[in-house]
């Protein structure tokens, strides 16, 4: 909110009653590290468990936090007395002896989405969905606002490069959030602005069928609040047939993208790459705009023109919002650079969908000018890659060389007969390369690079780990040059 004079005024942020003292299983993650630093930013009492320390427990011990390692039935009381409520994710099974635990003595069990959606109360609210792309939009759209002091409360699943942070309890009226359709959870929220990138199936592991995953997209936008809007990426077919679902049943829409021309749409007008980024040219309520964007490839741009128009309707000036998307540094694990070595670029990226991929391949391209690409890439989940080992093998297509690492299982268990290879065999137009092993994988990188080469880890489990490997093996075999 914003008072007559311009500047960002506060808002009560009472906790509900339930959250006063939250115990957060798992607390080490994205999104209940982000729950946990603003209910203690609120005065809430928090305690949690961890299967092992991360660095996100330094801030928030310091903040008063009461963190055990090991996850136990005894740990509900590390404040002397029951938690509130005990706050999960749907990684967390039955099984694990805190939540049985907590349903056995009757203390209230929320999802992390409850738990988000009782701390969105009181403010404005902004979520940002999609397949690909909303960790990064959510991002673009808490820097601009920042940018135009409206110090927006946020929990996003990556951490901000300007500050390293992925939540804040901010002082202004706001509450912007990316909206997890992984498990259907984002329905817990009702917005008041909703963005959706895209609609492309994935996490079948959970929804069955391409079908239901568009559903709950559906289901989401049911529950924009009255008054509230959907805005859409209308270069996205399936994000368009949403919209016009949602027209239909009476909700407010407005799109951006190259193909549409409605009052307060935004049109993008073309794209002009530069080596670190690019500018957009926008064509908003009449007015040309360009925006500069400093993270590379057109998907991100498309990503700041969704930013563009959601901040417009919470009530921030075009102009100031364009000068904050320009000032923005990215994302912890979106195309991070991660340093240089022997004249090699290295970087790390978060992609994991086939569709992301591509997307990521074709900016980094760009990026790598005159040199080759080099990818070390480690399939998410057994079921993802089982379902899309040919568009995953077509993506990775487009770089010059690729290591496959071995599947990341993170929540599943082994599938006979599905591990890296199977992506590996089925990758043509590059130079192949299926290793499991990951110091064998950092050697035969730092074998493959040449100078002026561009390398990037990716993909969504511990292959971040291995830059900073390839990196200091980089330097050593550089020692006797």
């Amino acid at each position: 909110m914003r008072d007559e004079d311009g500047a960002a005024t506060a808002v009560a942020a009472e906790l509900p009653e339930v959250l006063r003292r939250a115990h957060l299983i798992g607390i080490g993650g994205a999104g209940m590290s982000g729950i946990a630093r603003i209910l203690l930013a609120r005065g809430g009492q928090v305690s949690g468990s961890d299967a092992k320390d991360t660095r996100a427990f330094l801030t928030l011990r310091a903040q008063g936090a009461e963190i055990a390692i090991g996850q136990r039935a005894d740990n509900l009381d590390l404040f002397g007395e029951a938690p509130s409520a005990v706050v999960v994710s749907t990684a967390i099974k039955e099984t694990n002896p805190e939540l049985a635990a907590a349903r056995q003595r009757g203390i209230p069990v929320l999802h992390r989405a409850e738990a988000l959606a009782g701390l969105m109360e009181g403010h404005r609210v902004a979520c940002i969905a999609g397949t690909h792309g909303k960790t990064s939009t959510t991002s673009m759209l808490t820097v601009a606002l920042q940018h135009c002091r409206l110090d927006p409360s946020f929990a996003i699943g990556g951490d901000l490069n300007e500050s390293g942070a992925n939540a804040h309890h901010g002082e202004g009226g706001l509450f912007v959030a990316e909206a997890d359709e992984s498990d259907g959870s984002f329905l817990a929220y009702s917005p008041s602005v909703a963005v959706v990138t895209n609609v492309e199936p994935d996490h079948l592991d959970h929804h069955g069928t391409a079908e239901a995953y568009v559903a709950v997209f559906t289901e989401f936008a049911r529950r924009i609040a009255p008054g509230g809007v959907l805005i859409v990426c209308a270069d996205d077919a399936p994000a368009e047939e949403l919209a016009a679902r949602a027209e239909a049943e009476g909700v407010r829409v407005l799109r951006y993208g190259r193909f549409v021309s409605g009052e307060g749409d935004a049109r993008v007008l073309g794209y002009s790459p530069t080596e670190e980024g690019g500018t957009v040219q926008v064509l908003l309520r009449g007015e040309k705009l360009d925006v500069g964007v400093a993270v590379p490839g057109e998907h991100m741009a498309l990503n700041a023109v969704g930013a563009l128009v959601a901040g417009l309707e919470l009530g921030a000036p075009a102009e100031c919002l364009a000068e904050g998307l320009a000032a923005f540094g990215g994302v912890r694990r979106r195309f991070e650079f991660k340093g240089r070595a022997r004249d090699v670029r290295v970087y790390d990226d978060y992609a994991h969908h086939p569709t992301e991929v591509a997307a990521q391949l074709r900016a980094v391209r760009h990026s790598a000018g005159k040199g080759r690409v080099v990818v070390v890439f480690q399939p998410h989940l057994y079921s993802r890659t089982k379902t899309f080992s040919r568009e995953f093998a077509d993506a990775l297509g487009l770089a010059d060389e690729v290591i496959v690492l071995d599947v990341y299982g993170a929540r599943e268990e082994p599938e006979p007969g599905v591990s890296g290879a199977l992506i590996a065999d089925r990758i043509s137009g590059a130079g192949v390369h299926y290793e499991p092993a990951f110091d064998r994988a950092v050697q035969l990188a730092a074998e493959l690079v040449r100078p002026g080469d561009l390398l990037v880890t990716m993909g969504a489990g511990d292959v971040t780990q291995l830059g900073p490997e390839i990196i200091t093996e980089l330097d050593r075999r550089g020692e006797g040059d």
